[in-house]
């Protein structure tokens, strides 16, 4: 099953954290569908973000709009519970209370998160800041937003986490906020299926974002140029593999049958058939059974 191009015509999505990253893909690729995009996070046009970086939810926005849908920026801070009331009314007056998908998509967290130390080791403040900022936000959001699906009796829901499976991710608060996330989805789902609303979680494999084109000193033209720094790197995917993923669960008529599930770019596109923004299929879990499941372990089953 491939995702049509305007499979998502007349629907509206809130992609809360859809500034950079696979947040961006998946508003642009839900465009491209023909969706209409709310198009949320705290970064606007003017100045950088806290995480000093330079992309905006209004030039996502305009990427939505040229890729063939509707997107439309509102700057909003997902902590703050009155802001997103005030997001999910504006959204009810202009949309005639109509919402069809919610992605959950705020992270933010890799400059709070700490590789190095064991939790007693710490700074508590910072990973007690990591989950109100990775999962806090995510349930405030959910909170709002739910009613408008549950009122038309249909809809989905998607949290953006690392990884589908119980394997530890290698440091305390990081594993433990990518976790929460895959059970708001097992929570919601439950709560939901009364009402035909699907929640689902989705993890990309080595997603190539635009931190991470800058981290490796590329850029998405010459890409493969960083798999001389790490060879994983030659089988990370774009935001928009994720994007496509997420564009055909939403445009599935069946997706009642898969939610409460944590799912994987690389599970879907051999469902779907969706290809990263090349025409190619990246396979992460392919890449890691054969190459890095003898040194690091198996990567685990899907939850």
């Amino acid at each position: 099953m491939t995702t049509d191009a305007r499979s998502l015509a007349g629907k509206v999505a809130l992609v809360a954290g859809g500034t950079r990253g696979g947040g961006r893909g998946i508003a642009v690729e839900l465009g491209a569908a023909g969706a209409t995009v709310y198009v949320t996070g705290r970064s606007g046009t003017g100045e950088r973000s806290d995480l000093d970086r330079p992309e905006t939810i209004e030039q996502t926005a305009e990427q939505v709009t040229a890729a063939g849908g509707l997107g439309i920026p509102v700057r909003t801070d997902h902590s703050r519970p009155e802001q997103v009331e005030a997001l999910v009314n504006r959204i009810a007056t202009e949309q005639d209370g109509q919402l069809d998908v919610v992605v959950n998509s705020v992270w933010g967290g890799d400059p709070l998160t700490d590789w190095e130390h064991p939790l007693w080791e710490q700074d508590l403040a910072t990973g007690l800041r990591l989950l109100r900022q990775a999962v806090e936000t995510h349930i405030i959001t959910s909170r709002f937003a739910l009613p408008l699906l549950v009122a038309r009796g249909s809809g989905l829901v998607v949290e953006v986490t690392d990884g589908n499976t119980a394997r530890y991710r290698g440091t305390l608060f990081y594993d433990l906020a990518k976790s929460a996330v895959i059970r708001l989805a097992v929570a919601q789902a439950a709560e939901l299926k009364p009402h035909g609303v699907a929640a689902v979680a989705i993890t990309p494999g080595f997603l190539r974002s635009e931190a991470l084109l800058e981290h490796f000193g590329v850029t998405e033209a010459n890409w493969r140029d960083g798999a001389a720094l790490d060879p994983n790197f030659a089988h990370s995917e774009t935001p928009a593999y994720l994007g496509r993923a997420v564009a055909a669960l939403a445009a599935d008529p069946h997706i009642m049958a898969k939610s409460g599930r944590a799912l994987a770019t690389w599970g879907l596109y051999q469902e779907y058939g969706f290809t990263d923004a090349d025409g190619t299929q990246p396979d992460f879990a392919a890449h890691w059974a054969k190459n890095l499941e003898e040194q690091h372990g198996p990567l685990g089953d899907p939850l």
